[in-house]
């Protein structure tokens, strides 16, 4: 099954936002997911997979389940509480105090379940096999990732760009970039940090295949193995993979509160870390779009 960028559109219509374009400089634009629903891009796929299994009369009584390094649970959550629907979600321990906080808050039921989003995605699997709840994957799930798309599609109505430059985890957003961009000329970006290399060892050895995950983004880029669906649209669409430093996430992370008052996660500043390090060199006049694909911190203290 392929994502449906346009189903997935009307599903959630009046459910997420409409996050705003930042033109930064005339080649230079950030795409403001920080201010979706939940905090993140995520939502997008939350409310599609819910609102299409509601539609479609497959939502079970035991509702859904969901695992998570912290961002796509507490989409799930506020999804199911806003469509009242029940809701567990298993996060590892590497999960940050700030997004466990959301989703204590979030009305959701949450467990803890080992150390990595491997561990907490394992226990998940056991909890719908108990009670048969619905799954919602993070990333390897078409209508996950048709939602995701929808930000694509929202993007072009909304700028004119050559670019995008996309933090890859488990490649959700990337898949969904890819399917919402089709037919488009706009070139495409996958960026990772050094220590995750997910879906840039996915694009060399010819299908997903397990790394370590280490480092500052590991709660939110901290898939071990990209998914099967991100990576063959990926491979397909013949997707551009680099590799940036953590001290260059870091810097990145500074430059953008410093220069243009974005808050944002960690790996919200991947993605941009690569134009500042060199990593992704544009061409002169190359229009490059940013996705700033969440911000679920720490309150900044003033």
């Amino acid at each position: 099954m392929s994502p449906d960028p346009v189903t997935a559109r009307r599903a959630i219509d009046g459910l997420v936002r409409t996050t705003p374009v930042l033109h930064a400089r005339p080649d230079l634009l950030f795409k403001l997911e920080q201010h979706q629903v939940s905090g993140t891009f995520k939502a997008r796929g939350a409310f599609t997979a819910l609102s299409l299994a509601r539609e479609q009369g497959t939502l079970p009584a035991a509702g859904v389940v969901a695992a998570s390094g912290g961002n796509h649970g507490i989409a799930v959550a506020t999804a199911a509480t806003t469509l009242g629907i029940p809701v567990h979600v298993f996060i590892p321990e590497a999960a940050s105090p700030a997004k466990r906080a959301l989703l204590e808050a979030s009305g959701a039921k949450v467990t803890v379940a080992g150390a990595l989003y491997a561990d907490a995605l394992e226990a998940s699997r056991a909890e719908i096999e108990r009670t048969g709840a619905m799954q919602i994957h993070a990333y390897d799930q078409p209508e996950v990732v048709a939602g995701q798309a929808t930000l694509a599609l929202e993007l072009l109505e909304q700028a004119e760009f050559d670019t995008v430059l996309v933090a890859v985890g488990g490649g959700g957003l990337l898949g969904g970039i890819v399917a919402g961009l089709a037919g488009s000329p706009a070139r495409i970006v996958a960026v990772e940090p050094e220590l995750i290399p997910s879906m840039h060892s996915a694009l060399a050895a010819g299908g997903p295949v397990p790394v370590e995950v280490s480092g500052l983004t590991k709660d939110s880029l901290g898939a071990s193995k990209v998914g099967a669906l991100p990576y063959r649209l990926a491979a397909e669409a013949g997707v551009h993979s680099v590799l940036v430093p953590e001290a260059e996430i870091r810097a990145a992370h500074t430059a953008l509160w410093q220069e243009f008052r974005i808050a944002a996660e960690y790996s919200a500043a991947t993605a941009y870390a690569a134009l500042r390090c060199g990593a992704y060199r544009p061409r002169d006049g190359e229009r490059v779009v940013v996705l700033i694909c969440g911000a679920n911190i720490e309150s900044p203290r003033v």
